[in-house]
């Protein structure tokens, strides 16, 4: 029954990532990046393109970005499963409805082009990172990042999509005969990249702490129980005296920092304590590992 509920959770949580990600993407895209004539990268992007250059009579940016995924879909299903394909599809029909529904009905704001460009991408990054928390893609490149992502494992998701996108870029800057258009769209896939990932692994940072102290068995103790975080415990020896100490390693979540560093210093004054953020942190007391995740 715990289970239940719990994938019960799960599933409503990414209905709500998948759903506020598509809405974010479709109002940023008509707000800032077409009016602009920058490119967002991926699908949409390249429908964009098609649109300015072939004016097609009943095609909208919308009605494209539905019909090229299809294809990518299908390679999703084969390749990743039933859930990222359905979570997917719901997302990309939600964008496509809402690039033409916002295009409608939204007045175009005046908004200088560098500054379209930096806000855009933010947008656009945060709103792709609540897409893919919910467990699903916006379609297009989105679906080959996370192909890649599988076998590229070391390589940050937002780094694959603007490899991919640069060369939209260009490609909407020869459209446009403009190459203004080209570095906008450059600008913004960068922003986007560094939000997409800030919004995708910023939110699973943790500390790790070294601390150099003499009173190691006592503090040890306190961070085991207090704390309830594993210790590590280290063998190093001090340069200018070559005194062996021990150094207590502890991995503990951001929240505990506080508690962390008041904890040791109630017990010696005098220890040196050094943080370092990590992220994605894998074991008892954190995440549990899955191939899947990006």
């Amino acid at each position: 029954m715990k289970a239940l509920n719990q994938q019960k959770t799960e599933l409503l949580r990414n209905i709500l990532f998948i759903t506020l990600g598509s809405l974010l993407y479709a109002l940023n895209f008509d707000l800032f990046l077409e009016p602009g004539g920058i490119s967002s990268g991926g699908v949409s992007g390249i429908a964009m393109i098609i649109v300015y250059a072939a004016h097609p009579k009943f095609l909208t940016v919308g009605i494209l970005n539905a019909m090229i995924n299809i294809p990518l879909f299908l390679c999703g299903l084969k390749k990743i499963g039933r859930h990222f394909f359905f979570g997917s599809l719901y997302s990309t029909v939600l964008t496509s409805v809402f690039l033409d529904l916002f295009a409608r009905i939204l007045p175009v704001p005046a908004v200088e082009p560098l500054v379209a460009a930096l806000f855009g991408g933010v947008f656009m990054g945060v709103s792709l990172g609540l897409v893919f928390l919910g467990n699903a893609s916006t379609g297009g490149v989105d679906i080959v990042a996370r192909l890649m992502k599988l076998k590229f494992r070391n390589f940050p998701i937002g780094k694959i999509i603007l490899c991919m996108d640069l060369t939209i870029a260009v490609i909407t800057g020869v459209v446009y005969r403009d190459f203004n258009n080209t570095l906008y769209s450059v600008i913004a896939m960068v922003v986007s990249s560094m939000a997409l990932d800030r919004v995708v692994y910023g939110m699973d940072y943790s500390k790790v702490a070294l601390i150099i102290t003499e009173k190691y068995e006592a503090i040890a103790t306190a961070i085991d129980g207090q704390l309830d975080r594993g210790v590590t415990l280290l063998k190093g020896q001090g340069y200018y005296k070559r005194q062996d100490k021990m150094v207590l390693l502890s991995a503990v979540k951001r929240k505990q920092l506080a508690e962390l560093k008041e904890l040791v210093m109630d017990i010696d004054p005098d220890a040196f304590i050094i943080l370092q953020d990590a992220h994605q942190v894998l074991g008892d007391g954190f995440k549990r590992y899955d191939r899947n995740e990006l």
